[in-house]
């Protein structure tokens, strides 16, 4: 019987151990087999994340930052122990024993499982598993993929130590809100540095990698706050925290960004404008948009914050000024629906969701409440609402006429009533009166027309400042840079620097007088703006009055091949097609192509790069871009003598002669003084050029200090006549201006720099003629001439163009001005002037007029 039972029992055995011995056979061949080919696990140690990219302003404050994964990298160094010991609790408590799987873990896993017959399913993947599904497997839920997940986790621990892997947990893991990693995540949820954490917080960190899409503080509030003390309860036990803190912790509420409880990191950040949107689009093409977005990159943005302000509120203004007077309200074209005004909770909540521009200073949005006899109650986001109520009279809308359903316009509005209806969400801004007290809410709206404006440095090209619209939030499209629009008469001093360069000089004479020119498209005419012909004139008036006939007759004289030659060495445009209507700027460029260019004549002729970015870093601080390739000469001794400045070496590429730079320079002082641009008011030398194309479909003005140019174009997005009274000195003029006096309270300005190698002539600007010494008087201009070239003055340098001189014109010289028939117009600053009537153009869209 014994012998029996050994038998029956030993075979048994024998059985079992063969089972198991082929089972573990198998299970190693399952293991050997699946272990081949797998990722390679060493490259986790070079692990270069997806990070932010982040652009500083100058003063090294953030001012944007850019992401496809928002995760800001930390090493494991800069963790606290805290955060730590709460993902540990939550995900992996034995991590720092077992070797890459817990088996104590699966087995608890399974049993709970099995006890709650399948209802309570929980992961038992340790940290190392998690690393190797997230960094080298699919998220694919096959058995094939956890046998390699284990195989990996296995090869981690041998391979990198715990706090490495641990590393790379807390930064690669997702926890919701587009957050990637614990840094970005307490930013997100708390706006708090890690290290700024209180365990109730590091524990509600810790909750999210179970389900992140399913655990929002708001609208999951009671899920997340059952899990958050559950991963307390499980840092208690494991030593992690003392009772008291942990009954302490447990009773504190959820508390969260997203519930309102903290500021949200974006709020202390500027709105994103034009400006680093421009940053964005351009640095994505040098570098990738793979590496903008994901490369972790320390951008130094060349952008002055208080200038860039400036340049927004003075482009605004103007635009604003220009869309009131032609009086229709528009409106935002948004309501709230009835059940939306049931209550100020209701409309608040509902207006904070309507997507209208908030990146205007001073206005906000609003919903009209009830609409009475004269004047239209509203609610106002950001205002608190008070007994008296918010209130827009029937003063504040007597300048517009209400566009109408089928597109025609309504009566002039009396009252409030005759441009809102109840539910309308519109904008507005209070006005105060002179002594400071308030007045009215009055009502806004974002005009139709639209322009650009640009700031730079004519020495380093440095933008200062970039406006390209009324509202980035209202529209992205960048104007100063993406828009393609006729520069118009702006683009005149290019020409007269080719003919400066070709021989000529600010006395040389140029016959004023009718042209024609025989085109496929029929018989071009060009004329002068104010339609008269002049005659005799010198170069200096050609720029100064803006003539286009005396202009076209100097392109065809040095060769429009040679204007376009030019034109591209500066960089307005890549190939200007050698037609003689494009040397009155008739062909398309940018705003931001002809600041640039400007610049060149501003400092003297050396080529000048635009730049919007100083410096950028990548992750590991490396400098990979440096806009200044200056060098500083004696930078590095420890002290200059008293009032000598550092040298600055330049190797610069040199576009134009230093004197033709002058010339042209002192030219467009010129116009600045006693032409189309007299509206500026600087208490520093400035030059610039106004341009206003055909049927004032665009205007332009962009001028230059000796330190600081600038630039402001306007006219509509589908291209359309300006009306009346607008030119380029009426409205781009006062934007300049504006800018410019901070601009120059600043950064100063000085006289021009005049170059070696010339000298000073006393010629009639009227005539030409050369002048002795002594002679006062306003029809007196110093020219500056090169040395060694003896000046040729009067009809001895007359030049037509080879059109030839009609006889019997109605030739002006001086006072040509005076008595001229003209419009009066008022600027948007409030200034008054005269500008000469417009010329017909004809058939031919031939650019600029004034």
């Amino acid at each position: 019987m014994i012998r029996f039972l050994f038998s029956t029992f030993g075979g048994l055995f024998s059985w079992i151990i063969t089972g198991v011995f082929f089972g573990a056979l198998t299970l190693g061949a399952v293991f050997w087999f699946y272990g081949q080919d797998l990722p390679n696990h060493e490259q986790l140690t070079q692990y270069s994340p997806k990070t932010i990219s982040r652009i500083y302003s100058g003063e090294g404050r953030i001012i944007d930052e850019f992401a496809e994964e928002r995760r800001i990298f930390v090493s494991i160094e800069e963790v606290p122990d805290l955060v730590k010991y709460a993902f540990i609790s939550a995900e992996d408590k034995n991590f720092y024993t077992h070797q890459g799987f817990d088996t104590r873990g699966i087995a608890a896993a399974l049993w709970e499982a099995v006890k709650s017959r399948g209802k309570n399913l929980r992961g038992a993947s340790t940290i190392p598993q998690q690393v190797a599904k997230n960094f080298l497997l699919s998220g694919d839920k096959t058995i094939e993929r956890k046998i390699k997940e284990l195989i990996l986790s296995t090869r981690l621990v041998e391979s990198l130590s715990r706090d490495k892997i641990l590393e790379l947990y807390l930064n690669e893991i997702f926890l919701g809100q587009n957050s990637y990693g614990v840094a970005a995540a307490a930013q997100t949820y708390f706006n708090k540095s890690l290290s700024e954490l209180a365990p109730h917080e590091a524990a509600t960190l810790a909750s999210m990698p179970k389900e992140p899409s399913n655990f929002h503080p708001v609208r999951n509030h009671d899920r997340l706050l059952e899990r958050r003390n559950y991963v307390l309860r499980e840092m208690w036990q494991n030593g992690y925290l003392d009772e008291a803190t942990y009954r302490s912790e447990r009773d504190q509420p959820l508390r969260s960004v997203q519930n309102g409880d903290f500021p949200a990191f974006r709020e202390a950040l500027p709105p994103r404008d034009y400006f680093t949107d421009e940053i964005r689009r351009q640095l994505s093409r040098s570098f990738g948009e793979e590496e903008f977005f994901s490369g972790g990159l320390s951008i130094r943005a060349t952008v002055d914050p208080a200038m860039q302000a400036e340049a927004a509120a003075a482009l605004q203004e103007a635009l604003e000024s220009y869309d009131r007077k032609q009086g229709v309200w528009r409106g935002t074209g948004r309501v709230l629906a009835p059940e939306a005004l049931t209550g100020e909770a209701a409309w608040r909540a509902a207006l904070a969701s309507v997507d209208v521009p908030r990146d205007v200073a001073g206005w906000s949005p609003a919903v009209v409440l009830e609409v009475g006899e004269k004047s239209a109650r509203i609610g106002i986001e950001g205002v608190e609402d008070d007994a008296d109520g918010h209130f827009i009279p029937a003063e504040d809308v007597t300048w517009a006429r209400k566009r109408q359903a089928d597109g025609k316009l309504g009566a002039k509005a009396k009252v409030a009533g005759d441009l809102v209806s109840v539910g309308d969400v519109v904008m507005v801004k209070a006005l105060y009166a002179k002594d400071g007290a308030f007045d009215r809410w009055s009502l806004r709206q974002v005009p139709e027309v639209q322009g650009g404006f640009m700031a730079m440095d004519v020495n380093t090209g440095r933008v200062i400042a970039m406006q390209g619209g009324f509202s980035y939030q209202s529209s992205v499209f960048n104007r100063a840079t993406q828009a393609q629009r006729q520069p118009g008469s702006s683009f005149k001093p290019f020409v007269y620097a080719a003919a400066l360069d070709s021989g000529f000089t600010p006395a040389t004479i140029v016959v004023d007088a009718p042209i024609e020119v025989d085109t496929p498209q029929g018989l071009w005419r060009p004329k002068n703006s104010s339609n008269k012909y002049y005659g005799l004139t010198p170069l200096r008036t050609g720029i100064e009055q803006s003539r286009n006939l005396m202009t076209v007759r100097v392109a065809q004289e040095i060769g429009m091949e040679t204007v376009a030659g030019y034109a591209e060495r500066f960089g307005v445009y890549d190939r200007l097609q050698p037609f003689l209507a494009n040397a009155l700027g008739a062909q398309e460029t940018t705003l931001y192509k002809m600041v640039a260019a400007y610049a060149m004549f501003a400092n003297g002729g050396e080529r000048v790069e635009p730049t919007l970015v100083d410096r950028v870093q990548d992750r590991w601080g490396r400098t990979v871009y440096r806009h200044d390739q200056r060098t500083c000469v004696d930078c590095g001794t420890d002290s200059l003598p008293a009032g000598r400045a550092p040298t600055i070496r330049s190797d610069r590429e040199r576009v134009m002669d230093a004197i033709t730079a002058y010339q042209l320079t002192s030219m467009m002082q010129g116009v600045v003084t006693r032409g189309s641009g007299s509206g500026v008011r600087l208490p520093v030398p400035v030059a610039g050029k106004t341009g206003t194309t055909n049927d004032a479909k665009d205007v332009w003005f962009i001028g230059f200090t000796s330190n600081i140019v600038a630039g402001c174009y306007m006219g509509y997005d589908q291209p359309r006549t300006l009306g009346p009274g607008a030119f380029g000195g009426t409205l781009c003029v006062p934007v300049f201006n504006s800018f410019m006096k901070k601009a120059v309270e600043k950064f100063g300005g000085s006289q021009f720099k005049v170059p070696p190698g010339g000298h000073f002539i006393s010629i009639d600007r009227y005539t030409g003629e050369q002048l002795p010494p002594g002679v006062s008087g306003d029809f007196v201009q110093a020219e500056y001439f090169r040395d060694g070239v003896i000046p040729i003055f009067g009809l001895g340098a007359l030049v037509d163009g080879g059109f030839g001189l009609t006889q019997n014109l109605p030739l002006f010289a001086r006072g040509e001005i005076d008595g001229e028939n003209g419009t009066a117009v008022t600027t948007s600053s409030g200034e008054t002037v005269i500008i000469p009537d417009k010329a017909d153009f004809g058939t031919l869209n031939s650019g600029g007029l004034y």
